[in-house]
């Protein structure tokens, strides 16, 4: 385990961009800015975001994911071969009452559209800014490689440069794994890998759509693989590990519901990270009970606060839930976090920056009243 004191307070790793970021990548888009001067107004945006951050008592800093507009998408500006939005539209709900909001309904993922070739390194210039600005740990985070090989692998255009899925799978953790270890060579303490595919193991629903007809055992077996590369290029560097998972997230929306039992036995011993960041803000994610199968050298990071709306959890329920789930995990091997990012997507979730702030001090208190 890397020499970092482990975070009691952690955070998944996107915050919601400021007005001035997102006019900015709009005036982007349309072709009104350029590179050069975006990237002053994300440096400004970020190191704001870390004074909010700082002001909060947050354990571990990150840069919002503000350089990125969806949280997996550094990858794809940094290795050529994909062609964004030519994939299946994820099947984006909400809850009764609400509707799906329009700026989601028409995500499609990127396709590999050619052999995958890195013109840069994904998230150098993230880790940099960061070193030189955080004032405590800060955390990188990266994108599992299963989230390319579902809907971004399709019959006919990615099988001329990959005759199978796995072929993609094998590359895609050759390239991620690469950026791990460099990661952990340049000094980042804590390295965090996104795995929400793997709730297509909790929802049957969602298996059907993402599978794509693979066996279930097999996948997933795969897929542990892959993450556990990236894991143990960044812990072979001496950083702190974590895979974060969750059931989608895109402005207050989700992909997929149901309760860790399914596959947690094979998951939570068979991914080599220090930390689990398990979502468990909603009865989407059913009880505690699978966290009896977590082994005696992880931390599950419990992300008992919500990022998909501004309501404030009451404190006495998160010490009730933080009490319950000791009864599984000793409370020595118990974190607090909230259930993802803020912004998976540069639109962000529906809540106010305050409120951003507030939840984000709220985990802070909380931790430091239960663990000191």
């Amino acid at each position: 385990m890397s020499g970092m004191t482990a975070p009691r307070a952690d955070q998944v790793g996107s915050l919601l961009r400021p007005a001035e970021l997102r006019e900015a990548w709009a005036a982007l888009f349309a072709g009104r800015l350029d590179r050069a001067n975006m990237a002053e107004i994300e440096d400004r945006a970020i190191i704001a975001a870390i004074a909010g951050q700082q002001a909060t008592g947050i354990d571990v800093y990150t840069d919002g994911e503000f350089r990125r507009i969806i949280y997996l998408t550094g990858l794809i500006d940094a290795v050529d071969g994909f062609t964004p939005g030519q994939g299946s539209t994820l099947r984006w709900r909400v809850d009764p009452g609400q509707q799906v909001p329009p700026e989601v309904q028409n995500i499609a993922q990127a396709v590999v559209t050619d052999r995958l070739r890195p013109n840069r390194r994904i998230a150098a210039h993230e880790a940099a800014f960061l070193r030189e600005h955080a004032p405590g740990p800060f955390k990188v985070t990266l994108p599992s490689p299963a989230h390319y090989t579902s809907g971004g692998y399709q019959a006919g255009v990615t099988d001329r440069f990959y005759p199978t899925r796995s072929d993609l799978t094998r590359h895609l953790t050759e390239i991620l794994a690469e950026e791990a270890a460099s990661l952990a060579r340049d000094g980042v303490p804590y390295v965090q890998v996104d795995s929400p595919t793997y709730s297509i193991f909790w929802d049957p629903s969602h298996f059907i759509e993402q599978s794509m007809g693979r066996q279930a055992d097999d996948l997933l077996e795969e897929m542990i693989g892959s993450d556990n590369a990236v894991l143990d290029a960044a812990r072979g560097g001496g950083a702190l590990t974590a895979v974060h998972m969750c059931r989608g997230n895109a402005s207050g929306a989700w992909l997929a519901s149901g309760g860790y039992e399914p596959s947690a036995e094979k998951l939570f011993a068979g991914l080599r990270c220090d930390r689990l960041l398990l979502e468990y803000d909603s009865d989407r994610a059913g009880g505690f009970e699978p966290l009896r199968l977590v082994p005696d050298d992880k931390t599950v990071v419990l992300g008992l606060v919500s990022t998909k709306s501004g309501t404030l959890e009451r404190r006495d329920d998160l010490l009730r839930r933080i009490e319950e789930a000791a009864r599984f995990v000793p409370l020595e091997r118990l974190a607090l976090s909230p259930q993802c990012g803020f912004a998976s997507t540069f639109r962000g979730n529906p809540l106010t920056e305050d409120q951003q702030w507030a939840k984000l001090a709220l985990v802070a208190s909380i931790a430091r009243e239960v663990w000191g």
